[in-house]
């Protein structure tokens, strides 16, 4: 499939959003108390904010953006739609937990806004990831795998945005307090299993691709198999249309073998070194060692998702390219 910009932004920016805000929620169920209000308040506008610029730059997908509101009506089939109702929905919590974390206000109260946005961001990436894997069509996402990794790499890439938020703003919270605290290294841990995990997944996603095909072939496909091997006389089409543009996107074996390395060396190798040093109390407790190790790991994971849903997409092949020459999907 040809990979689209607005879309590869689209899901690694509001997955890593919605992703930051499901910690957020989750943080504030187990006790509300544990972060300072100002870093509550910070990440909750981050992660909204992720949010919001993904949703935005998924209109310029569209053929008629003005029309978007449309898809709304059709939650009952379209997971597109689900997605846009539990997107929208997701802002309800958001906005009340802002609210009631300012006035200080009980926190059996807050801990339930915080477990509807911690619901509602699940739903939403689920929802996104089900938008490819329900297509039959197209056997790199019509498979278990593909809900897993974007619930995966939204939670990773939302812990390591939270770790950066923490070791950057957290001292100036605590005036000044740079003394090793459980919040940071839970983060730490938690970036680093994620890492660890996300790798481990990738990989074995690669090889179902590589070692596994569609069930259908072009003989299946014209329903002439019965009479031998089918092979196509002559193209359909003299040039290049629509349907070859974009669902025929071809990409060198060679290139995504390099594009897989850079994405595993980003989501995976860089992250779990750094992270583990963030438990070491020398860099722990130090302020600008710590920020600067939080930084990096979020710049990693982040531009490794770029990578790994460029791939994602680049390497999805729809069985119609059967009728233009293709050997299988």
């Amino acid at each position: 499939m040809h990979p689209a910009l607005s879309v590869i932004f689209f899901t690694v920016i509001s997955g890593a959003g919605y992703g930051l805000l499901f910690l957020l929620g989750l943080g504030l169920i187990v006790d509300p108390q544990l972060v300072a209000r100002n870093e509550v308040l910070l990440v909750l506008v981050v992660g909204a904010g992720a949010a919001a610029a993904g949703l935005m730059a998924s209109l310029f997908h569209l053929g008629q953006p003005q029309r978007a509101w449309r898809a709304l009506s059709q939650w009952r089939s379209s997971w597109l739609s689900r997605e846009g109702v539990s997107a929208l929905a997701s802002f309800v919590p958001v906005c009340a937990l802002a609210v009631l974390i300012w006035r200080g206000v009980d926190t059996t109260v807050v801990r339930a806004c915080a477990l509807a946005l911690a619901a509602l961001a699940t739903a939403t990436v689920f929802c996104t990831a089900q938008i490819y894997a329900s297509l039959k069509t197209i056997h790199a996402w019509n498979n278990r795998q593909v809900v897993a990794g974007y619930l995966l790499l939204g939670l990773l890439a939302g812990a390591a945005w939270l770790l950066c938020a923490h070791a950057l703003f957290w001292p100036l919270f605590e005036a000044g307090d740079v003394t090793p605290n459980r919040v940071q290294c839970v983060l730490a841990v938690l970036v680093l299993l994620l890492a660890l995990t996300a790798t481990v997944w990738k990989i074995s996603y690669w090889r179902f691709l590589d070692r596994s095909r569609h069930a259908a072939t072009i003989e299946s496909a014209t329903g002439l198999g019965s009479f031998g091997t089918v092979r196509s006389a002559e193209t359909p089409h003299t040039e290049e249309n629509y349907l070859l543009r974009e669902m025929g996107f071809v990409l060198a074996r060679k290139h995504a073998a390099r594009l897989r390395q850079i994405a595993a060396l980003l989501i995976g190798l860089v992250p779990v070194p750094v992270a583990s040093l963030l438990l070491w109390p020398p860099i722990a407790t130090s302020g600008w060692l710590a920020s600067a190790c939080a930084a990096a790991i979020a710049a990693s994971v982040t531009a490794g998702c770029f990578v790994e849903r460029w791939l994602f997409f680049a390497e999805a092949r729809h069985v119609v390219t059967l009728y233009y020459g293709a050997e299988h999907v």
